[in-house]
């Protein structure tokens, strides 16, 4: 397409030729001569034709041939050599195009002259800066001629960021994973040190199942001799009669606390070398020649003795703000008037007891019991009384201050205060028992007594006295009344006396007999009648059994003392 300018003078004429690289259009004058036919591929011309090139026709394949194509302007001057819009003589207009901006004036091989051109003139259009031409020195590229060179979008920088985020919590999953295995493994290591020290605490302490001293006769983790315990020995004497004795055992090695209950019908040695019993020494030879007695059959040490008469057991009970027991029976009340009225103490868990309450439950035995079902009450109370008790030395001090008790000497306010504390600790931590000292019917101690508890609990060796010491009275219950037996058997007990169970004979007699076989026995046989409460015309001589030195046989008319 042609698109002619006419300025309106001078009868000049010009066309677009093209836009340059700012995209202004630029026009040149269009020349006033004929232009000729272009043959692009004609190299040499055809014979006869050569000489007859005019214009601007060349051949740009032909060889040698040097030309230079037409220059443009930009209006400001002249520009590199090529026009892609020059028009060419064959398009069969003023100007035809031509793709490598040059035309060619013939066909001939000889080089033509080229025909000035005028500087195209564009009207009311400025050229462009000098500053802002192109640099022609080098190669002019452009970036979109390489496909390989992106162009920076929006979404870019999301990109970087989305990349950012993922790379961040991925690093942060895996420090995750990290810390979790370090605090797994540091949690393993932890628990193991754990497990290991409390194994080898229990270890020490002999509290390991099948280990320990009180589990093991043998007492495998630390012998039982070698632990260290601190003893005591408890009186509760009762103002209406009798005596309960239990030793207060803190093994400092083992960190646990007993109460050992002894039966008053324990064989001691008295302090003239003859056979006693633990009731009857605590009335005849009193606390310090009991405690001896007591260090002799058991083989222990006990450090102090405890008199407590049921006035201050009642006392200590309000003080430490009542006690809960397990109670085993109804206990009446000692002050009712008429049979029938509720019992002062109910039977069951969890029973809360005054001082009042407890002294009774402690005291009480029903008639045709065991005289050690009472003891163990005593122990239930002790063992509560402990677990109320202040786990502060100065506490417990001040507690005992406060009841006003006359202590045996070898024990003093602050010493007992102090060993009560200890125990009070254990109670409340659950470190605490109590046991039954078992004795046999002659008041001697059994190979399970010696091994389960003097050897385990106390520490000891387990030596009864001779039973050669002690004359054996055999006793065979004719009176008709089942709980004659017992009744005799600890009065005679506490007597001195070795008790013999002589059984049951068929019918029921009216009187009691007293019988010696050896006139040595004779004065024995009578102080055996004066213990029972017969008369002494109940004493005669006969035969009697082998293993005993004298035979009772109790009548109807055997009245047993109330203890």
């Amino acid at each position: 397409m042609n698109d002619r300018y006419d300025p309106g003078y001078g009868g000049d004429q010009y066309e677009l030729v093209g836009y340059d690289e700012y995209g202004r259009p630029v026009y040149r004058q269009v020349p006033a001569q004929q232009t000729q036919t272009y043959d692009p591929y004609a190299q040499q011309g055809l014979p006869g034709q050569q000489g007859q090139q005019q214009g601007y026709g060349y051949d740009p394949y032909a060889a040698g041939q040097q030309q230079t194509p037409p220059a443009y302007d930009y209006g400001g001057g002249q520009y590199g050599s090529y026009d892609p819009y020059a028009p060419g003589p064959h398009q069969g207009g003023p100007a035809a195009h031509d793709p490598y901006g040059q035309t060619a004036a013939g066909a001939g091989t000889a080089q033509q002259p080229r025909v000035a051109e005028q500087t195209a003139h564009i009207p009311q259009q400025a050229g462009p800066a000098d500053d802002e031409l192109p640099d022609r020195s080098e190669p002019d590229y452009h970036t979109e001629q390489f496909a390989f060179v992106e162009e920076p979008d929006d979404n870019s920088e999301d990109v970087i960021d989305w990349l950012k985020f993922t790379e961040n919590r991925t690093e942060r999953r895996e420090e995750a994973r990290r810390r979790a295995r370090s605090r797994i493994v540091a949690l393993a290591v932890v628990l193991a040190l754990v497990a290991v020290g409390g194994v080898g605490y229990l270890w020490y302490a002999g509290k390991l199942p099948g280990l320990s001293s009180e589990d093991s006769a043998t007492g495998t983790a630390t012998a039982a001799g070698a632990q260290k315990r601190d003893v005591i020995v408890v009186h509760l004497h009762n103002t209406k009669g009798g005596t309960s004795t239990a030793l207060l055992v803190d093994n400092t090695t083992t960190k646990r606390g007993t109460t050992v209950l002894l039966p008053n019908s324990l064989a001691l040695t008295s302090d003239d070398g003859t056979t006693t019993t633990l009731a009857k020494s605590v009335d005849d030879d009193g606390s310090d020649g009991t405690r001896d007695a007591l260090d002799t059959v058991l083989g222990t040490d006990i450090e102090g003795t405890w008199r407590l008469d049921t006035p201050y057991l009642q006392n200590l009970v309000d003080l430490v703000g009542n006690i809960e027991v397990d109670t085993d029976t109804d206990v009446p009340d000692p002050a009712a008037k008429k049979k029938g009225q509720a019992p002062l103490v109910s039977k069951g868990k969890g029973q809360t007891l005054s001082g009042k309450m407890a002294v009774a439950y402690a005291t009480y035995r029903a008639p045709g019991e065991a005289e050690n079902a009472q003891l163990e009450r005593f122990g239930q109370v002790m063992q509560g009384v402990l677990r109320k008790m202040s786990s502060d030395p100065q506490g417990a001090t001040t507690t005992i201050q406060t009841l006003a008790l006359i202590l045996d000497p070898s024990l003093t306010d602050k010493d007992l205060g102090s060993f009560l504390a200890g125990l009070s600790d254990l109670a409340k931590g659950g470190d605490y028992r109590t046991d039954l000292l078992p004795v046999q019917n002659d008041g001697t101690l059994s190979a399970q007594a010696s091994a389960g508890v003097v050897k385990n609990v106390l520490g000891g060796t387990a030596k009864s006295p001779d039973k050669g010491a002690a004359v054996s009275v055999s006793v065979q219950n004719a009176s008709g009344v089942k709980d004659n037996t017992e009744k005799a058997r600890v009065v005679l007990l506490n007597g001195g006396f070795t008790f013999l169970e002589g059984g049951t004979p068929g019918a029921p007699r009216a009187t009691s007999e007293v019988v010696y076989a050896d006139a040595a026995h004779k004065a024995d046989a009578a102080e055996v009648a004066k213990t029972l409460g017969l008369p002494a015309g109940s004493v005669t001589k006969g035969k009697i059994s082998a293993n005993a030195g004298i035979a009772v046989v109790l009548g109807q008319d055997y009245k047993p003392s109330s203890d």
